[in-house]
C-alpha cells in the first residue's frame, strides 16, 4: 500500500498549521540551543498564547500548541524579541538545520552551521521539508534522522558532504563545506529534484556526479541516553511533549546555563547534574522511550482514536518498539516498526514489521481488548 498524502509542508512560525487544539507554531532554535532566558520566555509564551504544552519534534524543533488565530501575530513579535525567529519569513522557512547536540564553540559543526545560516539566501528554492544535518562530531549521530544534505566525517576523520540516499559522499573542508552544499542544492533543482521533493527519492531516479559519491562516511555512533553527559544532563520527554510549568521547574531546580534540543525526544541541560523527577524520563531503560505516538484525537483532526493514553498503557507490555498512529499517515514515525497500531474509525488495525499504511494483519481492534488480540496473532 502507498502512504496517504501528508501535508506538503511542516508547520513553521510564520506558517502555522491548524490542529484540533488550535494553531501549531514551530520554533527552530538557533544551533539547537536556547539560553535559559529564551526557554523560560518560550514557556511563558506557551502559557500566554497556547495550551501550556510544548512539543519536541523529530527535527529537534519546539512547537507551541493551541494558539488562537488572533494571537498569532503577537506571538511572532514575542518570538522575535527572544531572538528565536528570522525577520525574513523566507529565510526562516529555509532554516531546517539539524545539529549534532554535542557541538562545542568553534568546532567544525558550529562553524559550518553558522556559515550555512549566513548564506541561506544563496540557496535555490527547495521543497519545504528539505533540510540539512550538520553532524561533524567524531562520528555521525544523525544518520537515522530526517535530512537531505549531510555533513559528516569519514573513517579517517575528514569531512564529507553526503546526499541523503547515497551510501557515499564527497570530501569537503570546513572552508568549502557550505559552497559544496549550495552546489549540490543547485544540482538538485537543475536535475528536476523539486518534483521528487526529497533527496533520497530523487537519487532513486538520478545519479549523483561520480566525484560526489566516492567517500564513505564513518560508522554512526550511539545517540544520547538519559543521564549524565560531559556537557550536563540528558532528560527524556514522553512522546516529545513538555508541560511549560515542568520545564520552568527543572530549569529553576538545576540552574541550567542553557538547553540543547535533539531529534530523539531528549533534551540536554548544560552545566548541570541529573536530578530525579516525575515530569521527565531519567532512566535510559524506561519503556516509553521505545514508544512513538502522535497526538491523536482530539488534538489532530485526522485521528479518530486517543493514541497516547493507550501508548502509556501498552509501554513495557509489548516486546520491542511500538508505534501508535492516529491515522495511516504515520506522522510520528513514518518508518517500519515491529508493532504498529493504526487508528481507523475509532478502532485500531495492527501492522507487523511494516509502515503504518501497509496492509494490516488484524483490523477493527477495540482499545479495551486489543492487548489480548495482539498477543494471540
Amino acid at each position: 500500500m502507498t502512504r496517504p498524502d501528508p501535508k506538503g509542508w511542516c508547520p513553521g512560525a510564520y506558517r502555522p498549521m491548524m490542529s484540533g487544539d488550535g494553531l501549531v507554531v514551530r520554533v527552530r532554535p538557533m544551533l539547537a540551543r536556547l539560553t535559559t532566558e529564551q526557554i523560560n520566555g518560550l514557556c511563558d509564551l506557551a502559557d500566554r498564547y497556547g495550551s501550556g504544552l510544548i512539543d519536541l519534534t523529530s527535527r529537534a524543533n519546539l512547537q507551541i500548541r493551541g494558539v488562537k488565530e488572533h494571537d498569532h501575530e503577537a506571538l511572532l513579535q514575542a518570538l522575535a524579541e527572544l531572538q528565536l525567529l528570522e525577520n525574513d519569513p523566507d529565510l526562516e522557512g529555509r532554516r531546517n538545520i539539524l545539529m549534532t547536540p554535542l557541538w562545542q564553540a568553534g568546532d567544525d559543526s558550529h562553524v559550518i552551521a553558522q556559515d550555512l545560516m549566513a548564506r541561506l539566501a544563496d540557496l535555490p528554492p527547495l521543497p519545504a521539508k528539505m533540510g540539512f544535518a550538520i553532524d561533524a562530531g567524531p562520528a555521525p549521530m544523525l544518520q537515522n534522522n530526517s535530512a537531505d544534505f549531510r555533513i559528516e566525517r569519514d573513517a579517517d576523520g575528514h569531512l564529507v558532504l553526503r546526499g541523503d540516499g547515497s551510501a557515499n559522499g564527497r570530501p569537503v573542508t570546513r572552508a568549502n563545506a557550505v559552497d559544496a552544499i549550495l552546489e549540490m542544492a543547485h544540482w538538485f533543482v537543475s536535475t528536476g529534484g523539486n518534483a521528487n521533493r526529497r533527496m533520497a527519492a530523487h537519487l532513486d531516479k538520478v545519479t549523483l556526479p561520480a566525484d560526489w559519491s566516492n567517500t564513505p562516511p564513518a560508522r554512526g555512533r550511539e545517540t544520547l541516553r538519559p543521564g549524565a553527559n560531559d556537557l550536563g544532563a540528558v532528560y527524556g520527554v514522553g512522546f516529545g511533549q513538555i508541560k511549560a510549568r515542568a520545564m520552568r521547574a527543572i530549569l529553576a531546580q538545576t540552574k541550567a546555563e542553557a538547553i540543547r534540543v535533539t531529534p530523539w525526544r531528549l533534551f540536554l541541560l548544560e552545566g548541570t547534574k541529573a536530578v530525579e523527577g516525575d515530569d521527565f524520563i531519567t532512566d535510559a531503560t524506561d519503556p516509553l522511550l521505545q514508544v512513538n505516538a502522535c497526538p491523536g484525537a482530539p488534538y489532530c483532526t485526522a485521528a479518530s482514536v486517543n493514541t497516547r493514553a493507550l501508548a502509556r498503557e501498552l509501554a513495557g507490555r509489548i516486546d520491542g518498539p511500538l508505534h501508535i498512529s492516529g491515522c495511516a499517515k504515520g506522522c510520528a514515525s513514518p518508518r517500519k516498526c515491529r508493532t504498529t497500531l493504526v487508528g481507523r474509525g475509532g478502532k485500531f488495525d495492527l501492522v507487523r514489521n511494516g509502515m503504518p499504511w501497509d496492509e494490516p494483519l488484524l483490523t477493527d481492534l477495540s482499545p479495551d481488548t486489543l492487548i489480548d488480540r495482539i498477543g494471540d496473532d
